[in-house]
């Protein structure tokens, strides 16, 4: 099979790699459709370490291959969807509730980080019987590659952010992530959704899903501004969708006494992340800083998928940009570059 891996920091290339076999709980899904993550781009610049010839990608969906001896409950051909954090469900950390962090800080996290990924011709899935979703007839593949990864990001973020129905969340950040986050917060029942972008595309992408109010940190300063349009005491939570310092610090600065910090952007360079100490209230003011990595597992994907299939839920006006799996690579350097005003680029694969 031809797979699109990592050679080392800051070189890709698709290669032939053996099909991959599975164990007893395993199975191997043939992909159909891929997104390429940011986070691809966080990796290949060295962000977790080097990682050589490792099979790049954890947002992928496709057809059932093969099924380990011990799996039941699903069939070869079937359309199913695999989330970026395939869990192993028995470890210590698994069952204390965090299965996100299975054996080891974002242990979950397993595709493109301590074994191949899934942005290849074929792909292994760990424990299928909790991992593999099943994806229902009216949701075609195009729509349901965003479960794996974007939305159940970004819905986490908003779940995190512990907004009180009616209140106010600010959301900085306006890329895929941090525009699901937007449709999450406006789905969990918040009064009004501050997106905080200043690429217009994006602008209007997050209007699309939710936002009530745009700050344009081009323009202004956006911590003054959500200051100002809450009569100066700050929102209720804050999400930092983009991992940087200073958004993560804007969001402690325009959060009231007592909210929620819900961070979910990738701190991708530097050993520290600062806190502007007399906005954290010397670190007594009651504020929650929540953190997070993408929730995964079959109930999890189903619910996502039940928003799919409803239609209350359509993140396809972020697919900016379509390719085969032939030009693969052109559309990770578009991506890493973050050229052509793209958002989120689609990998189609040979049916």
């Amino acid at each position: 099979m031809r797979a699109f891996v990592m050679e080392g920091i800051g070189r890709v290339a698709v290669k032939d790699k053996p099909v991959p076999e599975p164990g007893p709980t395993d199975a191997v899904v043939r992909t159909t459709a891929a997104l390429i993550c940011t986070s691809d781009c966080h990796t290949v610049r060295g962000a977790i370490g080097d990682r050589h010839d490792l099979t790049l990608g954890h947002e992928s969906v496709g057809i059932v291959y093969r099924l380990g001896s011990a799996v039941t409950g699903f069939r070869e051909g079937q359309r199913v969807a695999v989330n970026a954090i395939t869990p192993c469900y028995v470890c210590d950390n698994c069952l204390r509730g965090y299965p996100s962090q299975c054996t080891q800080p974002l242990g979950g996290w397993k595709f493109a980080n301590v074994r191949d990924g899934a942005m290849a011709e074929y792909f292994l899935v760990n424990q299928a019987m909790a991992n593999l979703a099943p994806i229902p007839d009216a949701v075609p593949d195009d729509r349901a590659v965003y479960a794996c990864d974007m939305m159940s990001t970004g819905f986490m973020a908003a779940e995190h952010a512990n907004i009180p129905l009616g209140g106010s969340v600010a959301v900085f950040g306006g890329g895929p992530v941090g525009l699901m986050a937007v449709q999450g917060a406006k789905l969990l029942g918040a009064g009004e959704v501050i997106a905080v972008e200043t690429v217009p595309a994006r602008q209007t992408l997050a209007r699309r899903f939710g936002a009530d109010a745009i700050v344009d940190f081009a323009k202004v300063d956006p911590v003054a501004e959500i200051r100002r349009r809450t009569g100066g005491v700050g929102v209720d939570a804050s999400i930092e969708a983009l991992g940087a310092e200073e958004t993560f610090m804007n969001c402690i600065r325009a959060t009231r006494p007592g909210g929620t910090i819900s961070n979910v952007g990738y701190h991708g360079a530097g050993d520290y992340v600062r806190i502007p100490r007399l906005d954290w209230g010397v670190g007594m003011n009651d504020t929650t800083i929540r953190t997070g990595l993408c929730p995964g597992g079959r109930e999890r994907m189903s619910r996502l998928l039940r928003f799919l299939e409803t239609g209350r839920v359509d993140p396809t006006p972020m697919t900016t940009h379509r390719f085969p799996f032939a030009d693969v690579e052109a559309a990770f350097r578009l991506m890493d570059r973050k050229e052509d005003g793209i958002i989120k680029p689609l990998i189609e694969f040979a049916r």
